[in-house]
């Protein structure tokens, strides 16, 4: 017997008018540090419903005086309180209530309070508005500098046992950029983990992004862990890591075939090496780290990795390999 369809109102999907309707839940992204990064969407929004369910209410209360907005009834929605809130804030859309949905920072139901409510209202026939806005996922995937072509994000990891084991090990096999959420706390633990998992594979460490204090530190999860006492313990961390290199595994004929055509191939050359790394989101320190264990000049390839990069293969400019240590890291003012 196949499950019931979900039932979906037909309002959804449909045209609508500009202004808050009567008994919906609007999903709001707010800004994740700088205050100017809302949608004028969103502010209109904010004044409009009758209710704001927020994650943290003396945040939302800060942000609505800063946006202008008073008046507004404001109740708490987190992690803690947020099934046993549904059933009336259900009740308040029934009643024709209009309902705005905040998270401290960034959109609510990623990693965030505001998806059970809005499952709820899906299982009940209830219609959902998202309003879109700034995203730490995807401001930390372009910050990174990493392939953002494909990409996964996993949230926050487990705390412990096989779950973290699996999650960590996971992200090490994925050919795909990660982007996960951390404790400041528990970041060195983190990196001390993917560390041996990872190798050389580069992974961005990003801070108080779009604010004044926005950090992004780069390099190996090894080289991070060297420079975080440049990194405040406060509050959490964005990690972006590259995916794993492809490997050849199994018996596809179409893939045995392209192996052998490349192993009948010139071997690349020194600066197609250098540009692949490049490509692939490695430093010229790292690249030139690696390529001298398999014999070349650590010099050598470092200058041929800074110039390719300059040229736009890559990005940014780096002091020489031989008097660094650590991570370098870039901060700038919005």
């Amino acid at each position: 017997m196949n499950p019931p369809a979900e039932a979906i109102p037909p309002a959804e999907g449909a045209a609508r008018g500009f202004t808050v309707q009567p008994g919906w839940l609007y999903l709001v992204a707010t800004p994740i540090g700088n205050l100017e990064d809302i949608t004028l969407r969103a502010v209109r929004v904010l004044r409009e419903v009758d209710v704001i369910a927020a994650e943290d209410t003396r945040k939302a209360q800060a942000l609505l005086a800063h946006l202008g907005i008073g008046g507004r009834p404001t109740l708490s929605l987190f992690e803690g309180n947020e099934a046993a809130r549904v059933p009336g804030l259900i009740e308040r859309l029934r009643a024709g209530q209009s309902v705005a949905v905040i998270s401290e920072a960034g959109m609510p139901g990623i990693s965030d309070p505001g998806w059970l409510l809005r499952r709820a209202c899906l299982d009940q026939g209830l219609p959902c508005d998202v309003i879109p806005g700034a995203s730490a996922v995807t401001t930390a995937l372009l910050l990174s500098g990493l392939p953002p072509a494909r990409f996964r994000f996993v949230g926050f990891l487990p705390r412990k046992g096989p779950g973290r084991r699996a999650a960590l090990q996971t992200i090490a096999a994925s050919g795909d950029t990660t982007v996960l959420f951390e404790a400041r706390r528990r970041t060195a633990a983190t990196l001390t983990e993917l560390a041996p998992l990872l190798g050389t594979r580069t992974v961005a460490l990003l801070r108080e992004m779009t604010k004044r204090h926005q950090q992004v530190l780069r390099g190996s999860a090894s080289e991070l862990l060297e420079t975080l006492a440049e990194v405040s313990e406060r509050g959490e961390v964005t990690l972006v890591i590259a995916g794993a290199e492809p490997t050849l595994t199994g018996h596809d004929d179409a893939a045995v075939n392209a192996a052998g055509a490349a192993a009948a191939a010139p071997a690349p050359t020194l600066a197609e090496r250098v540009a692949g790394e490049l490509e692939r989101g490695a430093s010229p320190r790292q690249i030139a780290r690696t390529l001298a264990a398999q014999g070349q000049s650590k010099r050598e390839v470092y200058q041929l990795a800074l110039r390719l990069a300059q040229a736009g293969t890559g990005a940014g400019t780096e002091t020489d390999p031989d008097t660094v240590t650590g991570s370098g890291a870039d901060r700038g003012e919005p």
